[in-house]
């Protein structure tokens, strides 16, 4: 007599877990390819990404990487070469790097004319911005190179000609030969650290006063320890070091001031790692990613952690950090993190990443094949809305996480999606299984049709493995207004149950869903089988 097994998609990838831990646990994926875990249930096809631009695009300085990207106004901040650009369609590049304009400001022709501020760095870049006194906010901008003095810019005027706005932009002097790497507007502060001459010491300005390190108001302050990257977080300055993390307090008492240790055995290996999400701040440690706050509360252990699903891809990043060019952000709109990693040598294609989405039950994880980033950013524009963009080695920018393929130097490219399940023995262990079919809740967003494949016995190569299912196509379900000929179907569900018969047995078995083409995404919500049991051991 047949009997019924079904697969929920839930808890994302695990690495971690052995195959019997696995065994009991039917929803956690062991490969999860540009998959995204849905908050509600459900692992999703990632979008691609488009040239910034489209066939228009122009690179911001020829072929020279992006290292550091910001979205800004009614467009994007990049630095790319030795200067730093903004462009409102991905079609023209404004330099932004000038020398010293007049505080009334400088038209756009006075602007685009002046000599350039010297950046003789190509590191990567950080930003800081804050509202300020204009229409967009105010940005700072610090260079992980050497000799770079941090850089000041704002731009007023909201019509959409850019011609007809008014630009302000300087260098900002901290002391001497200080060339700070990390930047953060802290309680009126402009807050800066981890210069080649001083790795231990944090400068602060004067009070709404970025550019004076001199007046009241102003300080340093000298740990025990090199550090990494600062944050803002509620009330306190965060400071992340390799081997330690403090807070900042009442940086506007120079009586009260102080800096307490929130740990002083677990440390930030790459600034770019932090990142604010889910009401607290993220970062990579080497034991994995880790919470500020949980890392506070039970200090050095373990279970700081909220990777461990995806220990062992952690712990290649820490082994090669050195190596790795690092880029991170969070995309609210989704509750999830996003972190890029790859070395100088990576092909677009063997460029990899984490996505660490925020569940009911904590981060849930997936990967990322095929996206080059080496500076990555997400912030709200002009209107609010959130916008993400990411640029990689050849110095193209391209809008993240848009369209339904990746477009490397604008050319469309295909998405490799996978998604694996454990081997799974039903329950029962002692019994040999006989598939009939199985049905695939999928949700799609457009046409698509994905692979299903089983195998049986661990992959056992000495028994008859069955071939590879092309799933039926699944179709978008139409609604008046929008339907096209053969791409969309009147009165299909917006979650159907796709039904493939299928061949083989085995005690145990698995099932691998994967697609490699340009359809649009889509959703797996569940794997329903149906088996004969028979032939108990």
């Amino acid at each position: 007599m047949s009997q019924p097994f079904g697969i929920s998609c839930k808890g994302g990838l695990n690495t971690n877990l052995n195959q019997l831990e696995l065994l009991g646990q039917p929803g956690f994926a062991v490969a999860l390819s540009n998959f995204e875990v849905d908050p509600d249930g459900g692992y999703r096809r990632i979008n691609g990404y488009t040239t910034f631009g489209g066939g228009s695009a122009a690179r911001p300085n020829s072929s020279n990487a992006i290292k550091g990207l910001q979205v800004y106004a009614d467009g994007v901040i990049a630095s790319s070469g030795t200067n730093v650009y903004f462009s409102q369609d991905g079609t023209s590049w404004l330099q932004i790097n000038k020398a010293s304009v007049d505080a009334s400001g400088d038209n756009y022709s006075t602007f685009t004319g002046r000599s350039a501020a010297a950046r003789t760095s190509q590191g990567q870049t950080n930003f800081a911005v804050f509202e300020g006194n204009t229409d967009y906010g105010e940005v700072v901008i610090t260079d992980e190179g050497s000799g770079v003095k941090p850089m000041y810019f704002k731009m007023t005027g909201t019509g959409a000609n850019i011609n007809t706005r008014t630009f302000f932009a300087k260098e900002i002097t901290v002391s001497g030969t200080v060339y700070p790497k990390y930047c953060v507007i802290h309680d009126k502060h402009l807050v800066v650290a981890g210069a080649a001459t001083a790795p231990n010491t944090i400068y602060y300005s004067g009070t709404n006063d970025i550019d004076d390190f001199t007046s009241t108001g102003s300080g340093n302050i000298v740990l025990d320890d090199k550090v990494v990257g600062i944050r803002s977080f509620r009330n306190d300055l965060i400071i992340f070091c390799v081997n330690s993390i403090y807070k900042l307090q009442n940086i506007n008492d120079s009586s009260n001031i102080v800096v307490v240790p929130i740990a002083k055995n677990v440390g930030c290996m790459d600034g770019a790692s932090i990142q604010e999400i889910g009401g607290d701040l993220v970062f990579l440690s080497p034991d994995g990613l880790r919470t500020v706050a949980g890392t506070a509360r039970i200090g050095d252990v373990e279970l700081g952690s909220v990777s461990r699903a995806i220990q062992s891809i952690i712990g290649t990043i820490a082994s090669e950090i050195d190596e790795l060019f690092i880029t991170s952000a969070v995309l609210r709109s989704k509750s999830q993190y996003r972190l890029f990693y790859s070395k100088p040598s990576a092909t677009t294609v063997s460029s990899k990443g984490i996505i660490g989405t925020i569940t009911p039950n904590g981060f849930e994880w997936s990967e990322t094949e095929g996206i080059q980033a080496h500076a990555f950013t997400s912030g709200l524009d002009k209107d609010g809305l959130e916008q993400t963009y990411h640029g990689d080695k050849d110095g193209y920018v391209y809008n993240h996480d848009t369209g339904a393929t990746f477009n490397p130097a604008g050319t469309e490219t295909k998405v490799s999606a996978l998604y694996e399940t454990p081997f799974l023995d039903f329950g029962d262990a002692g019994t040999r299984k006989t598939l009939n079919y199985a049905k695939i809740s999928v949700t799609p967003e457009g046409q698509c049709q994905p692979t299903l494949r089983i195998r049986y016995n661990y992959g056992d190569t000495t028994i008859p493995q069955p071939p590879d299912y092309t799933l039926d196509q699944i179709l978008e379900p139409a609604t008046f207004g929008s339907s096209a000929f053969n791409a969309v179907a009147f009165g299909a569900s917006n979650d159907p149950l796709v039904r493939q018969a299928v061949q083989g047995s085995g005690d145990a078995c698995n099932f691998r869903i994967f697609s490699i083409d340009t359809n649009a995404p889509y959703a797996i919500n569940g794997i329903y089988a149906d088996y004969r049991p028979s032939g108990r051991r």
